[in-house]
């Protein structure tokens, strides 16, 4: 299963042509290039499900809310796709967005809960080496370029947490992302499904981690 050269053209052409009158006109091209975005992302989950457990599987709707944006187009001019883990014990959540000339797959914690975004940081201030080692791992370096994306970042430290400490720029953070970009050619290769499974299989440690971080207090005791 691999994305079709028709469904990438429609994507092309709708970024040219944002507007509902030509969506209506083409609305049989967008079900058939939906279709086949749905099969890779179905194809995508079982692989998945073969070494992780995943709840939901969630194609998002192209159909643009623009009631508060200045941005008035009514259409995503991508597919995308997320995909949550099982229970509360496995944390962390993937995604994948296909958009010509900017497409990527993600995998973390985007907007973690107040509170979860609290015992994160605890744990940074107590010790950060089990983090930092993912970081450095040369699987995580080859696939994530060995950072955390995040989508919004503090200009200092967290209040309660010390400025000076030597993992600030962790402390700071308000998400933890590992993001990865595609080229076209990736993303039309007859192998991508592979290439995205591959890349997810590189953050279970990251994933494994995180979700012992939210499930224990600092001592390490269970809490769920």
């Amino acid at each position: 299963m691999q994305f079709e050269k028709t469904t990438f053209q429609f994507l092309k052409d709708l970024q040219e042509n944002n507007n509902r009158d030509w969506f209506a006109e083409h609305k049989s091209t967008y079900e058939k290039a939906k279709k086949n975005a749905k099969e890779v992302f179905t194809a995508i989950h079982h692989k998945l499900q073969n070494h992780d457990e995943i709840e939901k599987s969630k194609m998002m709707r192209i159909y643009r809310d623009v009631r508060f944006s200045n941005d008035k187009t009514p259409y995503k001019a991508h597919f995308a796709n997320s995909y949550s883990r099982l229970g509360k014990e496995l944390r962390g959540g993937y995604f994948l967005r296909i958009r010509p000339g900017e497409s990527f797959l993600a995998g973390g914690f985007w907007e973690p809960s107040k509170d979860d975004l609290f015992r994160i940081r605890k744990e940074i201030e107590q010790d950060a080496s089990e983090i930092r080692s993912i970081l450095k791992d040369k699987n995580y370096k080859k696939h994530f370029g060995g950072t955390f994306e995040s989508f919004s970042e503090l200009k200092t430290a967290p209040r309660g947490f010390d400025k000076e400490h030597p993992d600030v720029d962790l402390l700071r953070k308000k998400g933890f992302i590992a993001t990865k970009n595609f080229t076209d050619e990736e993303v039309l290769s007859e192998d991508f499904v592979d290439q995205v499974n591959e890349s997810y299989k590189v953050l279970r440690p990251f994933f494994n981690l995180f979700s012992d971080i939210l499930t224990t207090n600092l001592n390490g005791e269970k809490l769920v």
